[in-house]
């Protein structure tokens, strides 16, 4: 039998924690909870859950905080998450997502809602639609063992980052809307602005390093992966 998804609740507030973890639990998710930062970086260093729902106002370190410290750590850079907060203006989203979350959820918010964001970020971590190794250049990525190579180094990328990569390497060379990256990437109910997609495409191209120069942007068009690196402009010489 497949074990249950688990979901660390990262939350400040227990009445808001206990409503998340007794929804979360009727509908099949193992739950861990945790009061603040420090609580929450003693269960990472527990268990790694499947993915994090974390409050953005935290006692001590923020959401934000956190968000970027786990980005930043190799153990956890790959797992999920969801930021929950009051604050909804764009560009607290925007901050929220450059942070390193992947999804965000505005207060007060309903369980629907909650639970249909949990299932698309899990099929986003989880979806491996080829299990064959891709080549452009000397980018390589294989689905079937979630890894990203360039020139043989090993880089390591968030859900949603690989799945954009992989959408992107199956389509190497043709541009693709904003639109079209969320309908593909996201799917079709996902209620997600584009400028989503610009954040995660400053993502991925720093996290691919030096191979961040094949994400290209097309002016008043979209993305697109070229095999060729942009290179630095040489100087001439006489």
């Amino acid at each position: 039998m497949r074990k249950p998804p688990t979901i660390l609740v990262v939350e400040d507030e227990a009445a808001i924690a206990e409503l998340i973890r007794i929804n979360l639990r009727h509908n099949g998710y193992e739950v861990v909870w945790a009061a603040d930062g420090t609580a929450a970086q003693a269960a990472l260093e527990s268990q790694l859950p499947d993915l994090i729902l974390l409050d953005w106002m935290l006692p001590g370190e923020s959401g934000i905080a956190l968000a970027k410290r786990w980005r930043a750590d190799a153990r956890t850079k790959a797992t999920p998450i969801i930021l929950l907060t009051a604050r909804n203006e764009e560009n607290d989203r925007v901050t929220g997502l450059d942070a390193g979350a992947d999804d965000y959820i505005s207060k007060p918010f309903s369980t629907k809602e909650l639970l249909a964001r949990i299932r698309a970020v899990l099929r986003r971590s989880t979806h491996e639609p080829d299990d064959h190794a891709l080549e452009l250049g000397e980018l390589t990525l294989d689905a079937s063992t979630h890894r990203v190579e360039h020139a043989g180094q090993p880089i390591k990328l968030g859900p949603t980052e690989f799945k954009l990569l992989h959408y992107f390497m199956q389509h190497a060379e043709r541009v693709h809307s904003r639109s079209q990256l969320l309908l593909q990437v996201w799917g079709e109910h996902a209620e997600i602005e584009e400028r989503t997609v610009d954040v995660h495409i400053k993502r991925l191209r720093e996290a691919l390093g030096e191979a961040g120069s094949m994400v290209e942007t097309v002016r008043g068009t979209g993305y697109r992966l070229s095999q060729h690196m942009n290179q630095p402009a040489s100087k001439k010489t006489d």
